[in-house]
């Protein structure tokens, strides 16, 4: 239906809705963006499950990049922004303390409680999580 509708019936802007992930592959090959509420809920469920210090807040495209918001604990207090964030397929969009919002500086002193709108990959967020539980553990 999506496809006729963009084919066909000339519409300019056609979002698929997708109840088996089964067949996201054949959408996407349409080139139709899709929105599965199944794999979406199923990540959703994961994360509020086993990720209480990073939430997604927002995903992009097909999930490929999303933004995260990030709780920073205690044992990262003192160290900078560069040492939690350094690497590929991560990058803070905004860091918050306080109430008040800003676009942060690489050298910025994190607090306990500090919270960090990052905009990352399935690989930059998989990062991150590795790099707070090290030190947690340190």
């Amino acid at each position: 239906m999506a496809h006729a509708a963009r084919e066909v019936f000339h519409v300019p802007r056609v979002v698929a809705r997708n109840y088996d992930p089964g067949r996201r592959l054949l959408y996407e090959a349409f080139g139709l963006q899709v929105v599965s509420s199944s794999s979406w809920g199923a990540q959703r469920v994961e994360e509020m499950l086993y990720h209480q210090d990073i939430r997604t807040v927002f995903s992009a495209g097909n999930g490929e990049v999303e933004v995260y918001e990030v709780t920073i604990p205690a044992v990262w207090a003192g160290r900078t922004l560069a040492e939690l964030t350094e690497g590929e397929g991560l990058q803070v969009v905004a860091h918050s303390r306080g109430g008040r919002a800003e676009i942060p500086d690489p050298a910025l002193r994190l607090e306990r409680g500090d919270l960090l709108h990052v905009s990352a990959t399935l690989e930059g967020i998989v990062a991150l999580r590795e790099r707070l539980a090290s030190k947690e553990s340190a």
